[in-house]
């Protein structure tokens, strides 16, 4: 059995390199070029297009990672801080009323308008030290356990800013959901 809900993509990010890497007392890389995108272009297997992780055999099944925006903002609340933008955590799909945990080991699919997207999520996304220099100190702490998910894409497709319809054989925690869980076609 698959239930569908509306959830929201709220950024989605493409980088060609790694900003983090050696010392974080050494500060980020210079000239990184990042892309916030209004679309990205997902190739099943690869990731998405333009993306540091796109084609890496190492990275084929976490070539995309996502994080909850409720997540990100539950840091800063921790912390007593204003938490930077999502895009500092350098994940590609930041997105809203997506539990993410619940999705490891499991297909999924995301439609932003342009049809399905399947995706199999895969190990978590964890936290690395950066986040204690680009946040706050205990940022990286904080985000242990919720800093997001890898996931490998399934199907080509596109996925864009806004409103996203997901299908998952998790059912979404009613407490939470926008919009009320509906059973859906079995995945």
């Amino acid at each position: 059995m698959a239930f569908e809900y509306r959830a929201e993509i709220v950024q989605l990010l493409v980088s060609p390199a790694h900003a983090y890497f050696g010392r974080a007392k050494d500060g980020p890389a210079k000239d990184v070029p990042t892309e916030l995108a209004e679309c990205v272009d997902i190739v099943a297997n690869k990731g998405i297009r333009g993306d540091r992780f796109f084609g890496v055999k190492a990275h084929t099944e976490a070539a995309v990672t996502f994080l909850a925006v409720e997540a990100w903002e539950a840091v800063g609340e921790a912390l007593g801080v204003a938490v930077p933008d999502a895009a500092v955590a350098r994940r590609n799909v930041a997105v809203r009323g997506l539990e993410l945990d619940p999705l490891r080991g499991l297909e999924f699919d995301l439609d932003s308008g342009d049809g399905p997207v399947r995706f199999r999520g895969g190990r978590p996304a964890h936290p690395c030290v950066w986040m204690d220099t680009m946040v706050a100190q205990g940022a990286r702490k904080a985000l242990i356990g919720r800093g997001g998910l890898r996931a490998e894409p399934l199907t080509d497709g596109v996925l864009r800013l806004g409103e996203v319809v997901v299908r998952s054989p998790v059912e979404l925690d009613a407490a939470r959901a926008a919009v009320p869980v509906k059973r859906a076609q079995p995945l």
